[in-house]
């Protein structure tokens, strides 16, 4: 059976499940639409939680980006996963116990302004439409190449799916379906890293052949090859950094940081029965996501070194085009692949220097990573299958958090105190419905690849949402007028910074221009500190919380009557 029937089948009997799933645990009322009736066991919680935080960016990009980068890529794995620590001890119980449906509604009520309220529904949807961006192309880039359809169809399709299954069963329907994507993406994650591992390495796990060496007799370690192959075709050294200090500790902080803010990632923490649960739902979840992030550097560089040797032919000198393996054909198709023949010679070449005649899509190397090594066509669906898993796995989260944002915090909260539950149910359908089809917008029309797009999502919500919240956990007299004034500057700051050199000015986007040398995926490192100064300054020419607030806030942070916590 050929790879698109076997795709085909797999994906499609993972649709078939997610849309099962979604009708049996369909929402009855908003608890169930908004937390899931916050009765979810710590493991499933944990399990889905995964899958809500690992999207496309993890499971589809961020190999791509260690194998084209190298140590610089290390920035990525060091940040996301530093960052879900910090989320798991400094947030979640705390949050969890506040006992909100969102993260503007724990704003609103925490700094007693509804002000404070709508920018805080202002940055979330700015921040999860930046995020599910990044997603919807991450489904386009997997349809285009194994439904052989163009990028506009298969975000097209990701939508119908998202659509179905968020609308329909809410919070409770996208916990469920999210188990069940954590199963399909981890299991399609590891058993190519597995193949591949024991192939070139020989060891049966992925992150001792990492460090070990290669099966061809020669006694030469994997890194080592790297290092060599890197060196000799005009790259980087592969275990050496080319990023200044500054921007590697600026992007690793802001990816932490923006961990801890995100919205559609904290809201998974209000969905447990008892604060202990938030807990241990934190821990069960960094347990699953660890299998992902250390299985990451060994598959980039498996997939690196096979796809150089592949290319360029064991004896470097270029492979023939004519001949070239069925996979650089079958993804010239979909336009992530490109090959120039400079010199005339009718062969391929890649290399990092003038010498070059391919374009590769960073994007596709875990996607392509089962076909390169000439494994089985069943392995090159379920990547395929995994693929779609993590990217849904994530929109949903995010698209929930818009709906829930518009729906609950702006209509119910905000603008129509005195609406139905049954009207909120709707209007939050709605809401979700509509952001899909803008979702689904900028994945046809991302403003860069991937990891690119999510790490810009990080930096926004790092310089709006993170200091608004530890401030409002770990400052129990900051004021509703210094929280609003930070969150505004902050994200201000760090969207213009973006937006300057990534689209008003392009060309200017190189490490000369930048301020302090620190690029835009680390720029909201510097707007977090803009938001806590503003913020700190503002509060000290204003009052102070009122006695109440202040209360509230000591109550949260005590561990006394940490069991049952109210989800109103």
């Amino acid at each position: 059976m050929d790879v698109q029937t076997l795709t085909f089948i797999i994906v499609g009997a993972s649709f078939l499940l997610y849309i099962g799933i979604a009708i049996w645990a369909r929402a009855g009322t908003t608890n169930d639409f908004y937390v899931a009736g916050g009765g979810v066991p710590p493991v499933m919680n944990g399990m889905a939680t995964a899958a809500d935080w690992m999207s496309a960016a993890s499971f589809i990009s961020m190999a791509g980006l260690i194998s084209f980068m190298g140590y610089d890529g290390a920035v990525y794995l060091l940040g996301w996963t530093g960052g879900y620590v910090l989320l798991a001890l400094c947030l979640a119980p705390y949050l969890r116990k506040f006992g909100k449906f969102t993260v503007p509604d724990f704003i609103g009520d925490r700094y007693y302004s509804q002000t404070a309220r709508t920018v805080a529904v202002l940055c979330a949807i700015f921040v999860c439409f930046t995020y599910v961006a990044g997603q919807m192309r991450g489904v386009g880039v997997v349809f285009s190449r194994f439904l052989e359809v163009d990028i506009v169809t298969g975000v097209v399709i990701g939508m119908f799916i998202v659509f179905f299954y968020t609308v329909l069963g809410g919070m409770k329907g996208i916990t469920y379906t999210q188990v069940a994507q954590y199963c399909v993406l981890i299991f399609a994650y590891l058993v190519p890293a597995v193949f591949i591992s024991m192939m070139v390495t020989g060891h049966i796990l992925p992150q001792t052949g990492f460090g070990a060496t290669l099966v061809d007799g020669s006694g030469v370690y994997l890194l080592e090859k790297l290092d060599g192959l890197s060196t000799e075709l005009g790259f980087n050294q592969y275990t050496d950094g080319s990023k200044s200090m500054i921007d590697v500790f600026c992007i690793t902080f802001a990816l932490m940081v923006g961990t801890a803010g995100l919205p559609h990632v904290i809201v998974r923490f209000f969905t447990v029965p008892k604060v202990r649960d938030a807990r241990k739902s934190a821990g069960y979840a960094l347990a699953f996501i660890a299998i992902l992030y250390t299985t990451a550097p060994s598959l980039a560089a498996f997939a690196r070194v096979n796809m150089i040797e592949t290319i360029n032919g064991p004896q470097a000198t270029g492979t023939s085009y004519a001949e070239a393996p069925s996979w650089i054909k079958n993804w010239e198709k979909t336009g992530l692949i490109t090959h120039t023949d400079k010199n005339g010679d009718g062969k391929m070449f890649y290399s990092g220097d003038e010498r070059n005649e391919m374009k590769i899509d960073r994007d596709i190397m875990v996607l392509a990573n089962p076909e390169i090594a000439n494994l089985p066509a069943w392995v090159i669906a379920l990547v395929a299958a995994g693929g779609v898993a993590a990217a849904l796995s994530t929109s949903a989260g995010l698209l929930l958090v818009v709906s829930t944002s518009i729906s609950h915090d702006l209509l119910k909260k905000t603008l129509t105190p005195d609406i139905s539950d049954k009207a909120e149910l709707m209007s939050a359908r709605v809401a979700a419905a509509v952001a899909i089809a803008i979702a689904g917008y900028f994945g046809i029309n991302p403003p860069g690849f991937v990891g690119q797009v999510v790490a810009f999502a990080f930096g926004l919500a790092a310089s709006s949402f993170f200091p608004a919240i530890i401030m409002g956990i770990f400052s129990k007299r900051m004021n509703d007028k210094g929280a609003v004034a930070g969150m505004i500057s902050g994200i201000v700051f760090t969207a213009a910074y973006i937006v300057y050199f990534k689209f008003v000015n392009p060309a200017a986007n190189v490490p000369a221009n930048w301020f302090l040398g620190i690029s835009p995926e680390g720029i909201g490192t510097i707007g977090m500190v803009v938001n806590f100064a503003v913020a700190f300054a503002v509060f000290k020419m204003t009052d102070e919380a009122p006695k109440e607030i202040q209360d509230l806030v000591e109550s949260i942070r005590f561990p006394k009557g940490s069991g049952e916590a109210s989800a109103h």
